[in-house]
């Protein structure tokens, strides 16, 4: 790709070529469109999964979290092979997981071989959410890392919403129903059969943009690092030998960060902790429960199936349309404004959410609500989707790529990382029993954890707009 000259068109920020670190940013964020496809291709498939396997609620809340578990161990692994092997290598092994879990899913033979590739995806997602935003952050510019960075959760929300509407459309033609077949298969394998195509791109993605400078100067491969930070931030030798010696500065004596070094007095350093806290809470409020099981919660409360699909759709809309905001003023106001903002207009959508479930009519085997009292619960659950969108959901990756101090980075991602896939595990894996005992107290105890976040940030988390990644070191 040809470069502008330092303030031509293309180069800002002392030089950095805007458009072309925008492109390696959003071929790396496509691990997040995965993310995002895979987590929520199986909202379409639930009752379709129930109704094949004959499984209870139970075996039914196993089978969907599954994947997260994966994304633990994917997530906890990540941080240690992109310090081996690089960070391109991590997006390589994901894709070709992703891929292989495609095809599994589509084509399982029991509800138990089904779990085992959802597995095998979940393993894909944590690999892909731990190096996209890490490797954004280290090939971005500090005055626009917030925006880019955003990519991430820009790619995921679009995959979330490319899910949801294959999902519609395969539905719609096996005559609005994810039971019925279509060819040899049935409507639900084909949503989850679908998933190869984004993640051979995503592949073939990962085979043509340059390795992260801040790994190779790592590994001592400090003149393709040099080639790399002329292309991404321009600046001449002088700028760029001097982002040379800041990272080695940063990097301190150049060994590979290992689990304990992330430890200090109260067991792991505090940094860790607060992200660890930052990534449990962002699961916690329940936002897959929309994601994952929101097909299958409007069928409970007498929505038609077909009804409910586009209605799981509108809101994966609603969720761009947050994250299109957040990426706006993520560098222009900042991370923690976002964060307190999103944490009470959440504190509030689910409140609401919850007000309207506990109106909801019980008569035998059938759950109804008004129509007054399910625009109710539609607007409350769109606006929770809404105010996470515009800040915990962008706003937790930008700050996991960059709030850590490099020495520790990788390492700490994982482990902040894999806690967040634990905390979606717990959430995702208790609702089918939560929402048969009480809907509404589970969406109360969500508000109550939204709540608890508004504190949270207000006390430990600190503002990282328009710093190096080699400034934050504490």
């Amino acid at each position: 790709m040809s470069h502008a000259s330092t303030g031509g068109v293309g180069h800002q920020d002392g030089g950095a070529n805007l458009a072309h670190v925008t492109m390696i940013a959003a071929a790396a964020a496509m691990g997040g469109f995965l993310f995002g496809y895979d987590s929520a291709v199986i909202n379409g498939a639930v009752d379709a999964i129930q109704e094949r396997f004959h499984v209870g609620p139970g075996v039914l809340g196993f089978t969907i979290a599954a994947a997260l578990l994966g994304c633990v161990v994917g997530a906890g692994t990540a941080g240690n092979i992109a310090d081996r092997l690089g960070r391109i290598r991590v997006m390589q092994i994901a894709g070709v997981l992703f891929a292989i879990s495609a095809i599994g899913s589509a084509l399982p033979f029991s509800v138990w071989d089904l779990t085992v590739w959802r597995i095998v995806g979940g393993v894909a997602i944590g690999m892909a959410s731990v190096i996209a935003p890490t490797y954004i952050a280290e090939v971005s510019p500090a005055a626009y890392r917030g925006r880019l960075a955003s990519l991430q959760q820009l790619a995921i929300v679009l995959g979330i919403a490319a899910s949801q509407l294959v999902n519609y459309a395969i539905a719609a033609g096996a005559g609005g129903s994810a039971h019925n077949a279509i060819g040899p298969i049935q409507a639900w394998q084909w949503m989850l059969a679908v998933e190869v195509l984004p993640a051979l791109i995503y592949l073939g993605l990962s085979l043509v943009i340059p390795e992260s400078p801040r790994y190779l100067v790592r590994v001592g491969k400090t003149d393709q690092a040099r080639k790399i930070l002329a292309e991404v931030e321009g600046g001449g030798d002088e700028r760029v030998d001097g982002r040379i010696n800041e990272i080695r500065e940063a990097l301190g004596s150049e060994v590979r960060p290992k689990l304990r070094d992330l430890t200090g007095r109260y067991g792991l350093l505090p940094i860790v902790w607060i992200g660890m806290a930052v990534s449990a809470f962002q699961q916690l409020v329940g936002i897959n429960v929309i994601f994952y099981y929101s097909s299958s919660l409007w069928q409970s409360v007498g929505v038609a199936e077909s009804d409910s699909l586009l209605l799981s759709l509108f809101t994966s809309i609603v969720n761009i349309v947050g994250t299109v905001i957040a990426i706006m003023l993520v560098d222009k106001i900042g991370r923690k404004p976002l964060l307190l903002t999103g944490s009470a207009g959440m504190t509030v959508a689910l409140a609401g959410a919850a007000f309207a479930f506990s109106n909801a009519r019980v008569e035998g085997d059938e759950v109804t609500l008004a129509f007054g009292w399910a625009a109710t619960a539609l607007v409350a659950a769109s606006s929770f989707v809404l105010f996470f969108a515009l800040s915990w959901g962008v706003v937790v990756w930008v700050l996991l790529g960059e709030m850590f101090p490099l020495r520790i980075r990788a390492a700490a991602m994982g482990v902040a990382t894999a806690t967040q896939w634990l905390a979606n595990w717990l959430v995702t894996v208790s609702f089918p029993s939560l929402r048969d005992w009480n809907l509404s107290g589970a969406y109360l105890m969500y508000a109550a954890f939204a709540l608890i976040s508004f504190f949270l940030v207000l006390r430990f988390v600190k503002e990282t707009k328009g710093k190096t990644l080699e400034e934050m070191q504490g």
